[in-house]
């Protein structure tokens, strides 16, 4: 596979760039010409995806326009691991729109400097491995439990039955709460914020001031008022208490920072939310996405199915199965590389930030995106293949190009980032990875889907999701 250096003059002329890891100063190229006022925005919004393909075939660092604001998008690993282990230092975290903030509040993915790390420090250890296996049978039960509910030629909508599925793993391992009503309130309120903040951040609602009002943000105060008054409940309800529970929310509730203070009502409800919607929007995205893949191709839906028939034999998997379940893990790997639920990151340069070794101006937005650098023919044979193998390898869960087994790919470093990377990677990231795994192996050894919807494309909100229903019958397994 060819080893890239960064852009040179053949990028002017449609070809893409090549070279060698040890990159050469970037030198910018200019993006399509946009419109005034708006810049490159309405081709943007129109498909943030098409956009971002557009901009790497100019090359690796391409200058265009977010309305007015100069922007810099970037499509190299090595580029893309410098804006984000330098975030903090050299890049700022952007300010992501009213709709976010109104969801997410001021939680460890939006907070800076001190306060970012007073937080993180915080709610880590509720989600280091220790404690990933003390909700991993939650899962597997709840998964079991649908399961067991499936019949044989029933018809589905795969993302509905996903959804609710995580839903309820997402509010009994974050929440301590055991009933589908607490899951479906909940999600639905969810549901309606992820799809307008993905409509402002790509519309001209990315450009109006915070008090400018439209609709779409009356609705995401609607939902999140839900949210807001469900979390409250619930916290109540824990504090009310006189036992110790196991999940997410007590944790957090007992946690104590180096000066011995507590986590404040408002940070405890924008922590709980952060850490729902990665531990279900995130695994119920990827789960829908990776059965679509596998009713496409019976040759990975069979290696599936040998390895869990072999690993599992006569048990529902659990967290000490995990490890072993290296092809499973592979599926879950290759289905975030073609479809990462999130599809870009950004970082504002401060003073001092550079990017291949040239200076990037102070305020410049930096764009990458998961979607094109995880599709780079650079970077992966047969890029728009759906082939797990290539993950086969002795750091598979991190990805960082420890070195291929035999027959496969050596992957670079942040050539895949579906987690993002740096100081500032998901929390949730060993959360997210453990629970599609085991939700994966669980129905799998029971049955395939046939999902049946052609077409169906991703729409990029907060996560990247189908367009449609995904329908699909089930099939037992013999």
């Amino acid at each position: 596979m060819a080893v890239h250096t960064g852009p040179d003059a053949r990028a002017r002329d449609g070809e893409r760039p090549t070279g060698t890891s040890a990159q050469k100063p970037a030198a910018f190229v200019e993006g399509p010409r946009g419109v005034p006022l708006l810049g490159n925005l309405p081709a943007f919004g129109k498909d943030p995806l098409a956009f971002f393909e557009q901009l790497r075939d100019r090359g690796d660092f391409v200058r265009w326009r977010f309305g007015r604001s100069h922007a810099l998008f970037i499509a190299h690993p090595d580029n893309i691991g410098e804006l984000l282990t330098e975030v903090e230092r050299t890049f700022d975290q952007p300010d992501l729109g009213i709709a976010f903030r109104t969801l997410l509040g001021n939680g460890v993915v939006v907070a800076k400097g001190a306060d970012w790390r007073r937080k993180r420090s915080l709610v880590q250890p509720s989600v280091r491995p220790k404690q990933v296996r003390s909700y991993a049978a939650t899962m597997t039960e709840c998964a079991v439990d649908l399961a067991d509910r499936w019949t044989d030629g029933e018809r589905i909508d795969v993302k509905r039955e996903m959804a609710a599925l995580t839903q309820l793993i997402a509010v009994r391992t974050i929440f301590g709460v055991d009933t589908a009503a607490d899951a479906e309130s909940i999600g639905r309120a969810m549901d309606v914020a992820q799809k307008e903040i993905g409509a402002e951040f790509s519309g001209i609602g990315a450009l109006l001031p915070d008090w400018v009002p439209t609709p779409g943000r009356a609705r995401i105060k609607r939902a999140t008022a839900v949210i807001d008054a469900e979390v409250s409940r619930i916290v109540s309800r824990h504090r009310d208490g006189d036992t110790e529970r196991p999940d997410l929310l007590s944790r957090l509730l007992a946690a104590r920072d180096e000066t011995g203070a507590r986590l404040s009502d408002r940070e405890i409800r924008d922590e709980t939310v952060t850490l729902y919607i990665g531990g279900h929007e995130t695994t119920s995205s990827t789960l829908v996405w990776a059965w679509h893949l596998l009713s496409r191709d019976p040759r990975v839906r069979d290696a599936l199915t040998e390895e869990l028939d072999r690993v599992l034999a006569d048990h529902e998997p659990g967290y000490d199965d995990y490890a072993s379940l290296t092809y499973t893990q592979a599926v879950v790997k290759e289905t975030l590389r073609l479809y990462p639920t999130i599809w870009l990151i950004t970082g504002l340069a401060k003073e001092g930030a550079t990017v291949g070794g040239t200076p990037v101006p102070v305020g410049t937005r930096v764009w990458s995106s998961q979607w094109v650098t995880h599709r780079d023919p650079r970077w992966y044979g047969d890029p728009e293949a759906f082939r797990p193998e290539r993950w086969l390898t002795a750091d598979l869960e991190e990805g960082k190009g420890a070195g291929p087994a035999e027959g496969t790919e050596e992957i670079p470093e942040y050539a895949w980032f579906p987690f993002g990377g740096g100081p500032r990677v998901c929390l949730g990231t060993r959360f997210a990875l453990v629970e599609a795994v085991l939700v994966l192996a669980v129905l799998a050894r029971r049955f395939h889907l046939d999902v049946t919807a052609d077409g169906i494309r991703p729409v990029p909100s907060l996560t990247l999701q189908p367009d449609r229903d995904v329908l699909a019958t089930v099939r037992a397994r013999g």
